[in-house]
């Protein structure tokens, strides 16, 4: 069996082992998805919540709610406009902002896996944390607090200030 190289570079390679695991969990949940009927690819439905949860945004607004790109929002809500599961209006006093809002189709798309296929994901990802699933996300909103705070730049200069500090003299 070959290394897995990843795995034991340890933080060095964090973000790409996360990014790993989430394109494995997003993959895996696209199945049981599938199995509940839903063609939806998984990683649409984020935004479909965030528009649930909190109403009509703007792109600006849904990219805050999510933590993502602008361009990576904007190209989905496209896809999702296409679908009918969005609308998009622009203001009248600014023609560059565009809210956003859940159509009928949308908001019945979302009941329909709240009931059905949401619960049965979340199950099984607790299930594959080997337990209650809190400690591992308390976990990663604190690494995520952790990186808005102090973004890995502040803390390499911040190490090597404190590394000549230390040195003997």
């Amino acid at each position: 069996m070959i290394e897995d190289v990843v795995k034991e570079l340890g933080y060095l390679a964090l973000g790409t082992r996360l990014k790993r695991l989430g394109e494995r969990l997003q993959t895996q949940a696209q199945a049981l998805l599938e199995y509940a009927d839903v063609e939806l690819p998984a990683a649409h439905f984020p935004v479909l919540a965030a528009l649930e949860r909190l109403g009509a945004l703007n792109v600006g607004e849904l990219t805050e709610a999510l933590g993502v790109s602008q361009p990576g929002v904007t190209r989905l809500l496209a896809r999702l406009e296409a679908e009918g599961l969005v609308r998009s209006a622009q203001l009248a006093g600014d023609r560059r902002v565009r809210t956003i809002a859940l159509t009928k189709s949308g908001r019945q798309l979302i009941s329909r896996v709240k009931r059905t296929a949401w619960p049965i994901v979340e199950a099984a990802v607790a299930d594959a944390c080997t337990g209650p699933a809190q400690p591992l996300l308390a976990i990663l909103a604190a690494l995520e607090e952790a990186l808005a705070r102090a973004p890995l730049r502040i803390r390499a200069e911040r190490l090597r200030s404190e590394e000549g500090n230390s040195a003997p003299a």
